[in-house]
């Protein structure tokens, strides 16, 4: 927690997945609704990893009508919100779809109790 925030004591860690926080940047319902009820209440983890997918995703031509400084503010503000953890050990538990292995691995290190995804995988 940061100083000065004004969290309860039942304030539980998430980790969100780019999926969603791509709905929320893009999209007016309930992703962006939760991501701003989680950023308000409790606390958000993230990784180098999955911080560095989300720009890459956001880079794709499906994405180019997206206001780049729409893009730039959603990210300062979600950067200035979320503790970022490095992840130094690579799980391989997910053997469908190893990418979200990334994702279990910044919520083991960030001591989340909840992963927030639209992935059939990590659900």
């Amino acid at each position: 927690m940061r100083d000065g925030d004004q969290r309860s004591p039942e304030t539980v860690t998430v980790v969100v997945d780019t999926n969603v926080l791509i709905s929320a940047l893009v999209g007016h319902g309930r992703p962006r609704r939760l991501l701003s009820k989680l950023l308000e209440e409790h606390g958000l983890t993230t990784s180098r990893e999955m911080l560095t997918e989300l720009v890459d995703v956001l880079t794709r031509t499906k994405f180019t009508g997206i206001n780049s400084r729409h893009v730039n503010r959603f990210l300062s503000i979600l950067i200035g919100k979320v503790k970022v953890v490095e992840v130094d050990e690579h799980l391989n538990v997910i053997v469908e779809d190893p990418d979200d292995n990334i994702v279990l691995g910044t919520a083991c290190k960030g001591n989340a109790e909840y992963i927030v995804s639209g992935d059939r995988h990590l659900l």
